[in-house]
């Protein structure tokens, strides 16, 4: 290997305002590598990409690309030095092709010729062996064929560099092993690639090399065949971590929740949910599957009130009495009638917390109701919120402290702990652990666990399915608005559930 790094970052600090995302951190990449990013929540991972890909600039330090200084000032500047960056939310136009998309912005000698960037984007795709029509439109296109679009649109920029920030989140286990050979293939060609992700089974599979940041400092790079997920993640959180899910049978299960034939339509008349039936049981943990945009989102909000149901039924059936069907009912009205009922949504601060308020202000939308006349009832809350904040280690500088200015794992965790301390004896959550680091996130199964052993039935949406398989007892499987099948999690497989989430294996029910 050439013994110019293709990108070295020397003494990198960067600060906002009080915080110091970055302290003092060196980090060289290869060609013909990958390199895996590790950190906990907040250990600088996305910012310091940020720096390199031109978004931020360092407030100390240097960086050299193939061994020469380079002055990175914005993100042309960083496509100039070969070096771009693939965001997890992708930066495309829904009403443009991915032709257009890629020679968006870009200065194209002659003028902007559709047929030429055509023929460019086939070139890239052929040598890399991608698969994309750059005639179709982005709101066409499924989450793996835009995240293509942004890794085509990075080559056709010219870059060398790439790095991806939890590429595989949204993707099937066959759409990630696409990937994956499409990145084996890049670093055969001598390009350099940074992944940032959570996942320590895929870093083990893709990678060469892995880089520990910790709350901001570098801790130190590893090659992927000298280490192992056990002691990458004592690297991260500085200590020894089990990395164990705890998933008892269930004892006694009884359906709790029973959904007949739901169907869901959005505004314009488009089916969302379609004739969807399953059971959810008490002691339970049902797990739900489904590529990006399967119906999800409404499943959930459709047995929580905020989504109408154009047809079937939700009935929750309480110990002893008869079942109770919560169609056509507001959050309100199921509140009233004695079920408890938590929730947690996938937009945080949209639906679940109010980011001008701090965790006591949040804990209190749980139980302001309880305070007399016009007075709120501010004890409860304000131990609670001190609870919450031991229990899941919340980095806030006060329990009044705006939650709109914590990182996004700690919202989650504000927002998980809230809904748990609620009792509940039916529990929702749309990726509870998305964002969060994985010292965290295995509180958070550990949290869901416990529930089902109190009896609580949890419906557990995940894009994990490594986890999926591990935490649950059933598995349900969405695939277009429908129930493509329902699973025993302790039998299945990976690509067998990949398969039901493309709808390209027969229905089974567990």
């Amino acid at each position: 290997m050439d013994c110019v790094h293709a990108v070295e970052m020397r003494h990198i600090t960067k600060r906002f305002g009080e915080v110091t995302a970055n302290d003092n951190v060196d980090l060289s990449l290869n060609r013909g590598e990958i390199l895996a990013l590790l950190g906990e929540n907040g250990s600088g991972k996305t910012t310091l990409m940020n720096m390199l890909s031109g978004i931020y600039r360092p407030d100390g330090g240097e960086i050299f690309v193939n061994g020469q200084p380079a002055a990175i000032r914005s993100p042309r500047d960083a496509f100039a030095y070969g070096i771009g960056m693939v965001h997890q939310h992708f930066k495309l136009v829904d009403v443009f092709t991915a032709a257009e998309n890629m020679a968006l912005g870009q200065r194209e000698p002659g003028g902007l010729d559709l047929k030429a960037v055509c023929a460019r984007i086939q070139a890239i795709s052929q040598r890399y062996g991608f698969q994309i029509d750059p005639n179709k439109k982005v709101y066409d296109m499924s989450v793996s064929e835009k995240q293509t679009v942004e890794i085509v649109k990075v080559l056709y920029r010219g870059a060398d560099v790439l790095i991806l920030d939890e590429p595989t989140a949204v993707l099937t286990p066959q759409e990630t092993q696409k990937l994956f050979r499409v990145l084996r293939s890049m670093k055969q060609d001598g390009k350099a690639v940074v992944i940032i992700t959570h996942k320590l089974n895929e870093v083990m599979e893709i990678s060469d090399r892995v880089a520990v940041l910790r709350r901001g400092r570098f801790v130190g790079s590893v090659p992927t065949a000298e280490t192992g997920p056990q002691a990458l993640t004592n690297m991260m959180v500085g200590h020894a971590v089990a990395l164990n899910i705890n998933r008892p049978d269930p004892v006694d299960p009884r359906p709790r929740l029973t959904l007949r034939g739901v169907t869901v339509m959005d505004g314009e008349g488009i089916a969302r949910l379609k004739d969807v039936s399953f059971e959810a049981r008490s002691g339970e943990i049902l797990g739900v599957a489904g590529i990006a945009g399967s119906g999800q989102k409404e499943l959930l909000e459709s047995i929580a009130g905020l989504c109408p149901v154009s047809s079937g039924s939700i009935l929750y059936a309480p110990e002893g009495q008869q079942p109770y069907d919560l169609v056509g009912k507001r959050p309100r009205s199921i509140q009233q009638a004695g079920i408890s009922l938590a929730f947690v949504p996938e937009d945080r601060l949209g639906m679940g917390l109010v980011g001008d308020m701090g965790m006591v202000g949040n804990m209190m939308l749980r139980s302001w109701r309880k305070g007399r006349g016009a007075f709120v009832q501010w004890r409860d809350p304000s131990e609670l919120a001190r609870q919450v904040k031991e229990q899941l280690d919340v980095a806030t500088p006060s329990v009044v402290f705006p939650v709109r200015r914590l990182s996004g794992g700690n919202v989650q965790k504000v927002l998980v702990g809230r809904e748990i301390a609620s009792h509940p004896t039916v529990m929702m959550s749309a990726y509870a652990v998305r964002g969060l680091d994985i010292n965290t996130s295995y509180t958070i199964y550990n949290l869901m666990t416990e529930q089902k052993l109190q009896g609580c039935a949890v419906i557990f949406v995940g894009e994990d399915l490594d986890v999926l398989l591990e935490l649950c007892d059933r598995i349900l499987v969405l695939c277009g608005g429908r129930v493509s099948g329902i699973v025993d999690a302790r039998s299945a497989t990976k690509e067998q559930l990949g398969l039901l989430m493309t709808g390209t294996e027969k229905e089974a029910t567990a």
